[in-house]
């Protein structure tokens, strides 16, 4: 658990008295990966400017967590019980809210925005957001985000709405958006789950609500669903990136293969013979770590139904491939 006396971990540093840093990634790999209701490692009553007296954020992943699991992405819920908002508020970091139950809508930057559940929504960087819920049934959100990448680039300008501090030092107001990539406010902001049809794909059956290339306005987040049948599996396969899964519903079980870098005249991959097994359940969190093989499992009976989250940078450093070790099995027999 976070120490909530020493403040808020917004960005975790690593250090080692060698080199190699094998310690510090066995430590990580040690930590438990599935995470239920019962883990809450921030409660967002420290340095979190969000929450209003009527709803409620908490955290499920983050960089302060102990044991820690990665910075890479952030896990957090919103949760807007009937007739009530949060607080209007502004930070430089992009976050994927995935709407899990009720309606709303959002005030972006003086804009509204509409969601209702299985929704995608966007609050873009550099953006003054509020969330509402108007209507009589309580709404629900699971937040990916990648804020500890902004942190560690300096971009930490962030607090609530507000005038400036020292405003009699400062000139008149200039549009902030001058900075921003050409019109990137042509993106959509909201991705409707009608919107994003099923693919059958290596991985299975997925709806992809962000990825590289489309018109979201999103740089930072990939995010998709992934639907298992009864009894079936998912594909198995290797990529650097790591990976939280959200289990929307059913139950099953993950396998995770350790992968090793033996550095020998170059690089060469060691996946390890035997997998790890890790048991989940509606509600939970999945932790795929970097550099690590899966495959996912449904239990007799009963489909199981994901939401990834995965931070886009490791495609902009190069890593933007998924090797497939095994496919799913509806997607060989749909293929001959």
């Amino acid at each position: 658990m976070s120490d909530k006396k020493q403040g808020r971990v917004f960005l975790r540093g690593i250090t080692s008295e060698s080199y190699g840093l094998n310690e510090f990634r066995r430590r990580q790999l040690a930590a438990e990966r599935v995470r239920d209701d019962s883990v809450v490692v921030d409660d967002a009553k420290v340095g979190h400017s969000g929450d209003s007296a009527q709803s409620r954020t908490w955290w499920r992943i983050g960089p302060g967590d102990d044991p820690f699991l990665t910075q890479s992405l952030q896990v957090h819920f919103v949760e807007l019980p009937p007739q009530s908002s949060n607080h209007g508020h502004g930070h430089q970091n992009e976050a994927a809210f995935y709407i899990l139950e009720g309606r709303g809508y959002e005030i972006h930057d003086d804009q509204r925005y509409e969601w209702e559940q299985d929704d995608l929504v966007i609050v873009h960087t550099d953006s003054v957001h509020r969330h509402f819920n108007p209507y009589d049934s309580t709404a629900r959100c699971l937040i990916f985000k990648a804020k500890s990448l902004w942190m560690y680039l300096g971009l930490v300008q962030q607090g609530r709405s507000g005038p400036i501090e020292d405003a009699d030092r400062y000139g008149p107001r200039q549009d902030w958006s001058q900075l921003w990539t050409p019109d990137v406010e042509k993106k959509r902001k909201v991705v409707k789950s009608a919107d994003t049809p099923w693919e059958l794909t290596p991985l299975g059956r997925v709806r992809t609500m962000s990825r590289p290339g489309d018109d979201v306005r999103t740089f930072s987040v990939d995010t998709y669903v992934l639907d298992i049948p009864a009894g079936s599996r998912s594909g198995r396969r290797w990529h650097m990136a790591d990976e939280v899964l959200y289990v929307k519903s059913g139950s099953g079980y993950s396998l995770h293969w350790q992968v090793e870098a033996e550095i020998a005249e170059k690089y060469h991959a060691r996946v390890a013979l035997e997998p790890t097994r890790h048991e989940f359940k509606a509600g939970d969190t999945v932790y795929v770590p970097h550099n690590t093989v899966a495959q996912h499992f449904s239990a007799d009976g009963e489909p199981v139904s994901l939401i990834s989250g995965q931070n886009r940078i490791f495609k902009q450093l190069g890593y933007d491939r998924t090797v497939y070790l095994e496919n799913a099995p509806e997607y060989d027999e749909a293929n001959g």
